[in-house]
């Protein structure tokens, strides 16, 4: 049996994201929000076969993705020789599911951690509190901000999607994103959500104002009960300490009701990776390269 792959679409949502749910460790990586934002960037293709739906990237060589449904509930031992016979790497494979394969699979399978895709997660109460040593610096960039500006925080909805890019258009000037080929893909990967905001329900957003000018935003949705994913933060850089601020209001106001954030991976990036361990996570969501040999 061969995979027949379709290029992404909107229309694939209602499709996907019952099978997204039924994974036993999901990860920012495989939401809907997530795999759209990216697909012109990417090109991601879905195949459905025996209950799961296959992500691979084909921005370049296809790179193929761990697949998404009720794992403990396949068949391994015959899913993988019946559409893999000659073997395949997946990338981005979340924990569980690389361990499941070990225990049903044996020395058919091997394992490289993939370190920068592993995604941070906090704790919400400790990232809106900021007690203790450990938030030193943090706690001190907040309170310059709030000490130097009247900010203003507020949850946005769709009639506020022009505003948040225009704010974007400010940020990618500052930062030349179109001189930056990831920062370029960035500004275009929040473009895509937020223009089909209507069709990616869930999703969570709020932003700082000061003077009622937009001055920082964040963008995230639910990941699972506990757990909220924030996929886009940004905020101007000429108010000192605005990161902190829209990181704690942003949680304080519209994620109370979740444990933990999930702050996403660093990419391999050293100064991304310095500054998502100076917020002190909680733990992380490890994923792994497996190498099915066939």
């Amino acid at each position: 049996m061969s995979l027949t792959f379709s290029p992404l679409s909107i229309d694939m949502r209602s499709d996907y994201t019952p099978l997204f749910e039924k994974c036993s460790e999901k990860t920012s990586d495989y939401t809907f929000v997530n795999i759209w934002a990216w697909s012109d960037e990417r090109k991601y293709e879905l195949a459905f076969a025996r209950d799961l739906f296959w992500p691979r990237v084909t921005s370049s060589a296809p790179v193929y993705w761990a697949p998404v449904g009720n794992w403990e509930a396949t068949d391994w031992e015959s899913v993988l020789p019946e559409l893999f016979p000659d073997g395949m790497t997946f990338d981005r494979v979340p924990e569980k599911l690389a361990q499941l394969w070990s225990e049903r699979l044996g020395d058919r399978v091997t394992l490289e951690e993939q370190r920068s895709e592993w995604e941070y997660v906090y704790s919400v109460e400790e990232l809106v509190a900021l007690r203790g040593n450990r938030f030193h610096k943090k706690k001190n960039l907040l309170k310059q901000f709030q000490r130097e500006y009247v900010s203003e925080y507020k949850s946005l909805g769709r009639d506020d999607v022009e505003e948040i890019l225009e704010m974007q258009q400010l940020w990618c000037e500052w930062k030349s994103c179109d001189d930056i080929p990831g920062l370029r893909a960035e500004n275009h990967a929040i473009s895509r959500v937020l223009k089909k905001w209507d069709l990616l329900p869930g999703l969570l957003c709020g932003a700082l104002y000061v003077k009622e000018y937009m001055v920082a935003y964040a963008v995230g949705e639910p990941m699972t009960d506990d757990m909220v994913v924030v996929h886009f933060e940004k905020g101007l850089a000429e108010y000192k300490g605005v990161y902190q601020a829209i990181n704690q209001s942003f949680l304080a106001n519209s994620c109370s009701g979740f444990a933990w954030a999930n702050r996403e991976q660093d990419m391999g990036e050293e100064g991304v990776r310095k500054a998502k361990e100076s917020y002190n996570p909680s733990h992380f969501l490890k994923k792994y390269r497996a190498v099915w040999k066939g």
